[in-house]
């Protein structure tokens, strides 16, 4: 068996981050994720764009971040690695890779095999203190300096009993001034009756999806200071072309992203404690 396949592994029901893996044109996924995910298109055209830009979001963020002096990651529901993964985007910085989908970790620890600079934890991203507290993060991170933080598409998967808020404000409260945290996220208030039904289909799935407000969406950032175009619809951070407004409405309403940064009077600036 391949050493991305783990053993045991529940085949019954597509993984989000295999079909996420599927739209962005890897080969680290199985028939029922390819099944699920052309049967999303037929309802949801426009599903793989969303996938594509996503990951230029994530790609235009760690830029920011490195051009802004950020030498260090976290990033959290990384997913299966694709072609333009953090450490080979930040090539000098260190980076801590995070899921809990098994393909994912499973993949994720054979590209870094004898890697010095990124690693991978295998737990909940919603689960904040297992993440701070895992070996390889103590390791590989310097909470007395700038982190970036990534949260793409990771915490809309988080139902509210696991309290997303929490786990965030942990994750800011753990980082120094200087650090930012970039998030994407479904924003449940641009097309409703669209979000109701994904949330439908994705009850097939291993990840059900729990939409929310803008305004939830933007309180998952606290007190930190937004990067322009501020939390946006996430297409409007694509950097290699000019968002057309017309072909991109589904996506922006859709996906809420934003980038913030920690100030210093910003709270829990002390870092870890």
């Amino acid at each position: 068996m391949s050493d991305w396949i783990p053993d045991g592994i529940d085949l019954s029901k597509p993984s989000a981050a295999r079909v996420y893996d599927y739209y962005l044109g890897g080969g680290h996924n199985f028939e029922v994720d390819r099944e699920f995910a052309e049967r999303a298109l037929l309802a949801h055209p426009f599903a793989r764009e969303m996938a594509v830009i996503n990951r230029t979001f994530v790609r235009r963020a760690v830029q920011l971040m490195v051009e802004r002096g950020v030498r260090q990651f976290l990033d959290l529901g990384s997913g299966i690695p694709t072609v333009g993964n953090v450490h080979e985007i930040a090539r000098d910085c260190r980076v801590v890779y995070v899921d809990c989908e098994e393909v994912a970790v499973a993949h994720t620890r054979m590209i870094l095999r004898g890697s010095d600079r990124a690693t991978v934890v295998h737990a909940d991203a919603a689960r904040a203190e297992d993440v701070l507290s895992a070996p390889e993060t103590v390791r590989m991170l310097d909470f007395d300096e700038p982190v970036g933080v990534l949260a793409a598409t990771v915490f809309h998967y988080v139902p509210e009993h696991h309290d997303p808020f929490a786990a965030l404000e942990r994750y800011r409260d753990a980082v120094p001034p200087g650090s930012y945290l970039a998030i994407s996220h479904l924003a449940s208030d641009g097309l409703p009756a669209m979000i109701e039904q994904m949330a439908t289909m994705m009850k097939e799935s291993r990840n059900n999806i729990h939409p929310r407000t803008c305004a939830e969406i933007a309180r998952m950032f606290g007190d930190f200071e937004m990067e322009q175009p501020g939390l946006a619809g996430v297409a409007n951070w694509q950097s290699e072309r000019p968002v057309d407004a017309t072909q991109h409405l589904d996506v922006g309403l859709l996906i809420q992203a934003g980038i913030g940064r920690k100030c210093a009077a910003a709270r829990g600036s002390s870092g870890t404690g």
